[in-house]
């Protein structure tokens, strides 16, 4: 994939229509925003179209209606936040890509800002419907998509309306390309990549993936123990894919023909259940990776394990890390995932890390300031790592 991307600076906006797909897929209650994060992080896109004269389009998802429109999905909440951090009126449409939408679109002026409803209220928009797509891009004359955490869906207002329009990629697109990108295509040396979180399944292909590009391969969090039982090792009641051990055998021989390090966890923070409520009270003891009971599961990596690892990342030049090392939430079983986030900030590598769980754990932590770059998207930043081409940048063009 090319991550050469033309973006909203190599092309001329002003006087023109621009459909500027975001991810405003905010938590919301009782019809409130609760994080405005995703907001806030789209308005150097917005502000660089409405100072170049741009008459602007916004378009987002919010949540997973089911039978199309829903008062609690509206993004009228979010017109309201973009109109007050804009400090000029954001004008809501009344559909997506209806008769409202379009008599509002065509009665912009340079500088005017408007926001769609949500993408989702139409069945068309996950199935990448033509005809939605072709209504979209009707309104406009150029497509900028600023939505990262989308980019890895084939929808219509992602992907689809780029077969129409001009599509070129906003400032938060172009940073997660750019630097991503760089970490995959062309590392600064020692690269070492991280995994954690639950399941082997979902980074099969990631695994395979990076042997191919890494030095180091560190793997942690809950998916460790698979690779623990494919080295002979009771691992107790923790958590365990049996259909994965041979897939385990074979990474662990591939990373040695490549002469990859592939380190896993030597000491590991047990109890003798799974912690309920998720933060509640936790008896804990640390024991070798080898010497789990039976009526025991690992929910941590141990302090030797978590020295192992940041000693790692101490001579790197380039990380990249993906998934928690423990029960993150809870406490006491979160040592292993803040040692790693410590280990992060505490580097001169470039530093990215990859949405989910172990963003949330920087920005908890108070990091988020001592890392490089920290994804916006969870499912994408995980594609990209796999190497998987994402419909939502693979439509920009090329620089």
């Amino acid at each position: 994939m090319n991550y050469n991307k033309k973006s909203i600076e190599d092309i001329d906006v002003s006087g023109k229509r621009v459909l500027c797909r975001c991810d405003f897929n905010v938590p919301t209650k009782n019809g409130v925003i609760t994080s405005d994060k995703r907001i806030v992080a789209a308005m150097p896109t917005i502000e660089y179209l409405v100072n170049h004269n741009a008459r602007v389009i916004l378009c987002s998802h919010m949540g997973k209606p089911k039978n199309g429109p829903a008062p609690e999905f509206s993004l009228a909440v979010v017109a309201k936040r973009i109109s007050e951090l804009l400090g000029k009126e954001v004008v809501m449409a009344a559909d997506v890509a209806g008769a409202d939408a379009k008599a509002k679109a065509a009665a912009l002026k340079d500088g005017d800002v408007m926001l769609l409803e949500n993408t989702r209220f139409e069945k068309g928009e996950t199935k990448n419907d033509p005809e939605l797509s072709k209504a979209l891009a009707s309104m406009a004359d150029i497509f900028v998509n600023d939505a990262f955490g989308s980019a890895h869906r084939a929808h219509a207002s992602t992907a689809g309306v780029a077969d129409y329009l001009p599509a070129v990629c906003g400032y938060l697109v172009q940073k997660e390309v750019s630097i991503m990108g760089k970490a995959l295509a062309n590392p600064e040396r020692p690269f070492v990549a991280i995994l954690g979180g639950a399941k082997v399944a979902d980074k099969l292909n990631v695994i395979n993936n990076l042997l191919e590009k890494v030095d180091t391969l560190i793997i942690g969090g809950g998916m460790a123990y698979t690779f623990a039982a494919a080295k002979g090792y009771s691992v107790g009641k923790s958590l365990l894919d049996e259909t994965k051990i041979d897939y385990c055998k074979d990474m662990m021989a591939k990373a040695e023909a490549k002469g990859v390090k592939l380190l896993l966890p030597i000491d590991v923070v047990i109890a003798s259940s799974f912690p309920s409520p998720i933060d509640g009270p936790v008896e804990t003891a640390t024991v070798a990776i080898d010497a789990i009971p039976d009526d025991m599961e690992g929910l941590d990596i141990g302090p030797k394990t978590a020295e192992l690892f940041a000693d790692a990342v101490r001579s790197a030049k380039t990380v990249v890390w993906n998934g928690p090392m423990g029960v993150f939430e809870n406490p006491t079983l979160a040592k292993g995932t803040i040692a790693m986030a410590q280990a992060l900030a505490d580097s001169d590598a470039t530093t990215i890390v990859g949405g989910g769980d172990s963003a949330a754990a920087c920005e908890q932590l108070g990091f988020a300031d001592k890392i490089t770059h920290i994804s916006t998207g969870g499912g994408a930043s995980l594609e990209f790592l796999e190497g998987k081409e994402l419909p939502g940048i693979a439509c920009l063009q090329d620089k």
